[in-house]
């Protein structure tokens, strides 16, 4: 079954099942890097939340061998215990001074990316593309993100460097940078899978390798940290050597001091291997190498 009929049958089979209280729509979402998604959207009666939930990792569940049934069944309980009720007034949104103190910034690839871009204001950084966002805090829905688009711009009768001023400001105190060893990444992850503690042998690998992941608290958007004034500087005095910066993903980088025996080739085919192998496609940030410069206290690439 093709993704489009599948997703069709889980519209027609989730509209009977919810019954008139409930809109269900199925839309094609652009995710970043160029990624599209089907994306189920389920909007209650006299609300205007309306959350998505993507339907490829279930299609492919489908194609894999679990039942039409457990799909629905898996849908069925989402939507009648998880989705939210009620409505978010947006009003505020209208207001750039309602909005101004939660102007974040994000990084993305240009490459891929160019029919987004031509949408949302931007900077040009190496590959990379700042981008920028409003971190949503509610009640009614937790927090999430809002991408900046030109016409919100237009609206508000602000331009891009405003909102970058003002992101430079917020991101840092909203997300501030966060910087562990790997070895404290990976034992976290050892004892969560495991629920128990990580062993000496399990992680003596990853204390051989100096490498630092920079991310902020809520793992998310992170590998813009790389932009926070002063905290590359910061970090690499503290190692007294300049950094080199892979891009993990958009939610982090690593960085590995320059001790002077480290191979950029053997680095950047490292970054390759583990987007193509490891990250999803649409969380891919550059398979591009970045260094950071302690002397000229800059970011650059490494060709």
């Amino acid at each position: 079954m093709q993704i489009n009929e599948f997703t069709e049958k889980v519209q027609k089979v989730l509209m009977r099942e919810l019954g008139e209280g409930y809109r269900v729509e199925i839309r094609e979402v652009r995710k970043n890097n160029g990624i599209v998604l089907h994306g189920l959207m389920i909007l209650p009666e006299n609300g205007n939340i309306a959350p998505t939930i993507y339907l490829d990792s279930l299609w492919e569940a489908y194609e894999s061998g679990t039942t039409f049934s457990e799909v629905m069944g898996r849908l069925t309980r989402i939507c009648r215990e998880e989705i939210p009720r009620g409505s978010v007034n947006m009003e505020f949104f209208r207001c750039f001074e309602k909005v101004r103190e939660r102007i974040c910034y994000r990084l993305i690839r240009r490459e891929g990316n160019e029919g987004l871009l031509e949408e949302i204001p931007h900077v040009e950084f190496l590959d990379l593309a700042v981008c920028f966002y409003y971190a949503y805090r509610g009640r009614e829905l937790g927090e999430g993100t809002i991408l900046i688009y030109n016409t919100h711009l237009e609206n508000w009768g602000v331009d891009t460097a405003q909102l970058m001023r003002l992101s430079i400001k917020n991101t840092p105190r909203l997300f501030p940078g966060a910087c562990c060893s790997m070895a404290d990444v990976l034992r976290d992850m050892i004892e969560y899978q495991k629920g128990k503690r990580a062993s000496g042998k399990e992680l003596q690998w990853a204390e051989e390798i100096p490498m630092m992941v920079l991310t902020n608290p809520r793992k998310i958007y992170g590998a813009v940290c790389m932009l926070y004034p002063g905290l590359l500087e910061r970090l690499a005095r503290k190692e007294k050597k300049s950094l080199y910066i892979l891009p993990s993903s958009v939610h982090e980088v690593i960085l590995l001091p320059d001790n002077g025996e480290e191979s950029p080739e053997e680095l950047r085919r490292m970054i390759r291997e583990v987007n193509r192998e490891h990250v999803a496609p649409e969380e891919v940030l550059s398979d591009n190498l970045y260094y950071f410069d302690l002397a000229e206290k800059q970011v650059k690439n490494i060709f």
